[in-house]
Parts: C-alpha cells; sequence; structure tokens
C-alpha cells in the first residue's frame, strides 16, 4: 500500500540542475531501506519556482524540499520517509523562520507569498501529475471536456461557449478566441485544420514549454474540441526541436490517446475522426508568426505571407485552419467543464480569466507564475516575486519580449492586462516579464531586444529586413559615445515607419522596445549623447574608472589584475596607510572592469 508520494520535478529547469540523477538515487535509497514498495516516486512538470531547483514535494504531508542535491537523498530517506522528521534546512520558506512557522510553510505550499495570490487554469496539472501517464490526467477529470462536447453538445455550442468565456490569444495577439473559430467553421472546404503554436522563442519565455512538459495531454484534448468546433479532423503542433523534453512528452501522450481511443477514428463511439501530428521547428523566431508558422509546416522556407485572407479562410496547405498558442489551448477543456460564466468570472471586463508569465531578471523568485488578467504589477514583483533583491531599486519590466514594451517604476500600479499596457505604449506579448532594477541601461536594453530581432527576421520584407539594421547602427553610435540629438529624432522616426510598413508581426513589433524606452526613459538616450555618460554605469565606451586615493591602501591587487598596464602607483599616501597609492590612466583604459573586481575596499568606482 502507497503511504506516499514524492512528487519530483521533470521540467527542463529542474532536469538541468540533475533532477534525473535525483530520482535514480531515491528510487536506489528506498529500495536499499525496503520502502519502495510503500513510497511512490512521481515525475511531474515545472512547479514554478524555477529559481529553487531541484525541487521535491512529499505528501501527504505536503512538504517542500528546494534545491535539493544526490547528496541529501539519504537524509530525506533516513529522517523523512522513514523516521517522519522533517528536514528542515531543506524546506522552502520564504518567511525566513526557523522555527514557528516552519510548519505552516512545510505543510501548505499555497500559503507562501509566490503561490498564495496565483490562480492556475493553464497550470493546474503542472506540478501534480506524472505528464507521462494518460490515467493521472484522466483521474483530473481529463478527456471530460472532449466527452461531453461530442455527447451534449453542437459544434456552435462549443463556439458559444468559448466566446462567452472571453478567452483571448494568449500568444499575445489578444484575438478572441471563440470569433477565430467561429470564422473558421464558416469557412467552406473539404478539409480544415487545427494548429497548435509552440514555437516559443521570446528570449526568457518558457510558458508553453513548460505546459507541453506537465501537461501535454490538455493541449491534445483542446485541440481535438477545436476540431469538433470548426468541422476539422486533422491537428498540427509545431514545437521547436530545442524542446526536447516537451517533444518527447507529447509523442508519449499522443501515442497513449490513440491506445485509449481518445485520437483516432470514432472517437467517444461517435462518428467524429481527430489525429495529431507533431513538426519540428529548427528554432526560427519568424515561425512564431501564424502564417510563417503554416508555410514551414508546409515544407517551405518559414516566411510569412500577406494577409487577407486570413488562416480561417485560407490557412494551412490553402485550407481554412484554426491556430492558437499552447496557453490557449490549455484554458480550453477547463471552460468547457465549468462553464463559461466561471472563466469570465476572472480577470477584468475585457481581458478575462489569468495569464501565465515566466518571471526573470533581477527579481528574487524567478519562475513560472498564473495570475488573474488585472493583477498589478506591484503584486506581481512584490508580493509574487518577492521583490527586488540586494537591496536594490525597481526600474521597469520588460513584457513581451522583443515586440513588448517596458512599465517604468512610475507605472507599477498598472493592473496587467491587454488593454492597460496597449494604452502605455506596451504589450502583453506571449508572457516574458523580465523586471530590470537601477543597474540596467534602458538604451543597453533596447539594443539587446533589437539585435535579437535582425538576427531573426526572415529578410522577406525591406522595412524589417533593412531597417532594423539601421535603428540598430543608430543605438551603436548613441552607446559607442558617437551620437547626435538628430539620432534620437532619427531613431523615432525610423521606428514608426518600420512598424507601419513590415508585412508581418515580427516587423511591426521590433521597434516596440526602442519606442517604450524612447518614451519613459528618453533623458537616458540624451545622457548618453549630450554628457557622454550612461546613468547606469553599463555602457562601456562610455564608462571612467577611477581609483579613490583615500580609500586606496596600496595593495596593488588592481595593478596586477590589470590586462592593459594602465594602473600605475602615485607618490601619495592616504593618512593612516603605508603604502602609496594608485591612479588609472583614462587613456589607456580598457574599461574591462577587472581592477574593480577585484578590490575589496571600495576603492575603485565606475561612472
Amino acid at each position: 500500500m502507497i503511504r506516499s508520494h514524492v512528487l519530483i520535478c521533470g521540467g527542463t529547469g529542474c532536469t538541468s540542475s540533475g533532477s534525473k540523477a535525483i530520482r535514480e538515487k531515491l528510487a536506489d535509497e528506498l529500495k536499499a531501506k525496503g520502502l519502495d514498495e510503500e513510497i511512490k516516486i512521481v515525475q511531474t512538470g515545472c512547479f514554478g519556482l524555477c529559481a529553487l531547483g531541484p525541487v521535491m514535494i512529499v505528501y501527504p504531508e505536503g512538504t517542500f524540499y528546494s534545491r535539493v542535491t544526490v547528496d541529501d537523498i539519504p537524509e530525506i530517506v533516513e529522517e523523512h520517509l522513514l523516521k517522519g522528521r522533517v528536514v528542515e534546512r531543506l524546506v522552502y520558506n520564504d518567511t525566513g523562520s526557523k522555527a514557528e512557522e516552519l510548519k505552516d510553510v512545510a505543510t501548505s505550499l499555497n500559503d507562501t507569498g509566490f503561490y498564495k495570490k496565483q490562480k492556475r487554469v493553464a497550470l493546474r496539472n503542472c506540478g501534480v501529475i506524472n505528464p507521462e501517464n494518460i490515467d493521472e490526467y484522466i483521474a483530473m477529470d481529463g478527456y471530460f471536456a472532449l466527452g461531453k462536447v461530442l455527447k451534449e453538445m453542437t459544434p456552435d455550442d462549443v463556439i458559444k461557449c468559448i466566446t462567452d468565456s472571453g478567452l483571448r490569444g494568449r500568444g499575445g495577439g489578444g484575438f478572441p478566441t471563440g470569433r477565430k473559430w467561429a470564422f473558421a467553421k464558416a469557412s467552406v472546404g473539404d478539409k480544415k485544420y487545427v494548429v497548435c503554436n509552440a514555437d516559443e522563442g521570446d528570449p526568457g519565455a518558457f510558458m508553453d514549454r513548460s505546459v507541453l512538459e506537465g501537461d501535454p495531454h490538455a493541449v491534445l484534448e483542446a485541440m481535438a474540441i477545436a476540431g469538433y468546433a470548426i468541422g476539422a479532423d486533422e491537428g498540427w503542433i509545431y514545437v521547436r526541436a530545442e524542446y526536447p523534453i516537451a517533444v518527447k512528452r507529447l509523442e508519449i501522450a499522443i501515442e497513449q490517446a490513440h491506445e485509449y481511443g481518445l485520437l483516432g477514428n470514432n472517437i467517444f463511439g461517435t462518428d467524429f475522426n481527430f489525429d495529431i501530428h507533431i513538426r519540428l521547428g529548427a528554432g526560427a523566431f519568424v515561425c512564431g508568426e501564424e502564417t510563417a508558422l503554416m508555410t514551414s509546416i508546409e515544407g517551405n522556407r518559414g516566411e510569412p505571407r500577406p494577409r487577407p485572407p486570413f488562416p480561417a479562410v485560407k490557412g494551412l496547405f490553402a485550407k481554412p485552419t484554426v491556430e492558437n498558442n499552447v496557453e490557449t489551448f490549455a484554458n480550453i477543456p477547463q471552460i468547457i467543464l465549468k462553464g463559461a460564466d466561471w472563466f469570465a468570472s476572472m480577470g477584468t471586463e475585457k481581458s478575462k480569466g489569468t495569464k501565465v508569465f515566466a518571471l526573470g531578471g533581477k527579481i528574487k523568485h524567478t519562475g513560472l507564475v498564473e495570475i488573474p488578467m488585472g493583477t498589478t504589477l506591484r503584486e506581481i514583483i512584490e508580493d509574487i516575486g518577492g521583490g527586488i533583491p540586494n537591496g536594490k531599486k525597481f526600474k521597469a519590466a520588460q513584457t513581451g519580449g522583443p515586440s513588448g514594451g517596458c512599465i517604468p517604476a512610475s507605472l507599477i500600479d498598472t493592473p496587467v492586462d491587454y488593454d492597460n499596457l496597449i494604452s502605455i505604449g506596451c504589450m502583453m506579448g506571449s508572457g516574458g516579464l523580465i523586471v530590470m532594477d537601477e543597474d540596467t541601461c534602458m538604451v543597453d536594453m533596447a539594443k539587446f531586444f533589437l539585435e535579437f530581432t535582425v538576427d531573426e527576421s526572415c529578410g522577406k520584407c525591406t522595412p524589417c529586413r533593412v531597417g532594423t539594421r539601421r535603428l540598430l547602427e543608430i543605438l551603436n553610435k548613441i552607446i559607442d559615445g558617437n551620437g547626435t540629438l538628430e539620432d534620437i529624432d532619427r531613431l523615432e522616426s525610423l521606428c514608426y515607419y518600420i512598424k507601419a510598413n513590415s508585412l508581418c508581426g515580427l516587423g511591426q513589433t521590433a521597434p516596440n522596445p526602442v519606442l517604450a524606452t524612447l518614451k519613459f526613459f528618453r533623458d537616458e538616450y540624451i545622457a548618453h549623447v549630450v554628457d557622454k555618460k550612461c546613468p547606469a554605469g553599463v555602457c562601456k565606451n562610455l564608462l571612467t574608472y577611477t581609483i579613490d586615493k583615500e580609500k586606496c591602501i596600496g595593495c596593488g591587487k588592481c595593478a596586477k589584475n590589470c590586462p592593459a598596464d594602465t594602473i600605475q602607483r602615485t607618490d601619495y599616501i592616504a593618512p593612516g596607510h603605508k603604502l602609496a597609492s594608485f591612479a588609472i590612466d583614462p587613456s589607456k583604459c580598457v574599461k574591462c572592469g577587472a581592477c574593480m573586481a577585484g578590490c575589496k575596499f571600495g576603492a575603485i568606482s565606475k561612472q
């Protein structure tokens, strides 16, 4: 009889931290202690607290162990699983307490700051079930929604339910899902398709990948529901080949669904047939755009097509097609089972439900979070994310990755939903949320994202292919200290030209990080141009390293670390010191920062 379940994260983050070796060691230890028949090891998807991986939860107690290593396993088995004593040093505890609050933290993970304000819908099964076991998905009401639509609902009923729920596309555009399905159903065609966009390529984004790794059957079930709604019998999942765990679990899930008769012919004894194929992407960011994605599935180079006609009319293989991303599909089964009103009760008036964010950057608790639409940025950063580490101040948050914009500290109380972000010149995007502190140069940040889009442009249209390169050239000129005020004006006007004339969403949104930083942090651009200074001390060519002669004790470590031999001893000996101080020759300094990194006395500064 099983008395305990040990859930170990098998997502990409924890796998890269060694969770597979931990599972194997745990299995060996349990067998050695004769506990392998009493305690079951369950490999799950992502729990969310990625920075604390590898993570492990022991049920029924609910004890959450973080940063577990292979060497910790014998102690966990001996103390907790055999003797019933919690290994306190490994328990996740965001209160800082080691005594009176430890029991509450160990037994109620949902009471921690990270989880308390979350509402998990798309992530409901991630970290809860074994994604490679269809029985566990079924035990969580899996495929009940598909059975319901096939037995009790017409295609129009399904589309009305999704429409009434207010679900909008979670891939970034925010187009109403029910309306998209209605267009595809109304289109005439002898063949129709359902496509899942799993080509998640934004820097720092891993929402869709985590859903596929932790709950792949939810996506398969939703795609079958969409197929029934629009009259399609075939689906395609376009997923990056760089996501091997997600691909493997999708393959397993599709095979299991076939074995159970949940994919294939005559599903649930009806005349509905539906099958799903996987197409691996080669990592082109432009293939996240729906028409480029479909072109790639067809075996051609991934380039966007002019619209109209839209995919609902002429999509994959020139047939009517519905395309949604992973997170959008992950919401569908729950909407069918619990009703449109249930989903619409969450969120804001025009942005219903929840949104998954990959929280990263200068934040204490990096990881995956799912919050109701309308939650403020302050709540996400301070309450869920734990705030900015090292006593630094919050400066801005980048939403939407290379296609998005930044929210400055002055707007930290902005409710996060589609319309509020657009109103301040930002966008939701697919869900990447990168937090920046006071040490971030916003000009350099804009350059980082622009470099990405320049590399990822397919080159089909001139405004994107050439225009983004011109933007990058101007940014580099400013960052190198050679910019003028006219360059700032030229930068801004070129941004608007590229947005208005590019063929697809990649080019149309590529200038967004530049425009957002110009809107909220124009003073930093001016400082780079007029003062030839980087206020954040990031842009190398604008830095000046100096040694405070009063603090310098004359140890000479900075001179030894300098690769350019620019640091020499002076004749000045500060009061209380025995050796003469050092000084940096700015004309020879290569600004590598080795001197400052090696100084233990805070005598070297940059500005």
